[in-house]
């Protein structure tokens, strides 16, 4: 998903019409998943419902805090906001769920976060925080950790198995639906949807809905939301950084290339921690 949105920068998409477009398409994937289109009434009736909508609002809602925080605040910023949310689900898990905890997890889990302040640097001076704009991603830093740890709820409390394709479309079909309102906005400021924008939002659709299904399905599968958010978040940033090099050409300093053997330590230590 990452690289796809560096591509955007690329080919100049409109990242936001794209990623409006991209809902729509993850809600058509989650059906298809699901193995047909679910009745009116059927959705009406499912126990997660509400939590479906609270999260499709969060789902654009927070991606355009995001964007707020990378113009105002820069991408470190808004990286850093983004990825330490994972304290969030770590506590409530462990504080809801009786989770296991150990001297192994614990460290983990603090070594997950530098890795992912390390990595996130892209300057020798570390981040510069605006403290006038420090609004922004303390919003991005509770809603991303909100949606985690409601999806985590909502796993476990009210999505039965085999309905985990239909929850996370649903999810996606709230954003797009308020998506709807600002792409009318967008038009009376005579900023129109493109086909560049919709090939695009194809393109991001597809990954975007997996990656919720699998969190989903992985949560459902029994591994503890402590050790899952600590290890995707991480991961996410070591993957892309590595990314970043490879398909990108893009020069790291010295304190990335710490931050990626950092990230590589934590998500052994958490993956093999035991309480």
């Amino acid at each position: 998903m990452y690289v796809i949105f560096k591509y955007f920068e690329v080919f100049k998409i409109n990242t936001l019409h794209a990623i409006i477009i991209n809902y729509i398409v993850a809600c058509i994937t989650g059906f298809v998943s699901y193995g047909s289109v679910p009745s009116i009434e059927e959705i009406l009736k499912a126990d997660w419902l509400y939590y479906a909508l609270f999260l499709g609002a969060l789902f654009i809602f927070i991606f355009n805090i995001m964007a707020l925080t990378s113009q105002k605040n820069g991408l470190s910023v808004a990286a850093v906001a983004g990825k330490m949310s994972l304290v969030i689900p770590v506590i409530a898990g462990i504080w809801l769920y009786d989770e296991s905890i150990g001297w192994m997890k614990i460290t983990g889990i603090l070594l997950a976060l530098v890795s992912v302040y390390l990595t996130s640097l892209r300057t020798k001076d570390g981040i510069q925080l605006d403290k006038k704009l420090l609004i922004f991603p303390v919003i991005l830093f509770l809603g991303s950790g909100i949606i985690d740890t409601t999806l985590k709820y909502a796993e476990k409390m009210h999505v039965p198995n085999g309905e985990e394709p239909l929850f996370s479309a649903m999810c996606f079909a709230m954003a797009f639906l308020l998506g709807i309102v600002i792409l009318i906005y967008e038009a009376t400021q005579k900023r129109l949807l493109s086909w560049r924008s919709i090939i695009a939002g194809l393109a991001l659709g597809i990954p975007n809905y997996f990656s919720i299904y699998f969190i989903i399905k992985t949560l459902k599968n029994g591994m503890e939301s402590s050790v899952v958010y600590p290890i995707n978040h991480v991961g996410t940033v070591l993957f892309t950084s590595l990314l970043g090099i490879l398909l990108f050409r893009e020069k790291l300093i010295p304190k990335n290339y710490i931050g990626i053997v950092v990230a590589i330590i934590a998500i052994v230590m958490i993956a093999f921690a035991k309480a």
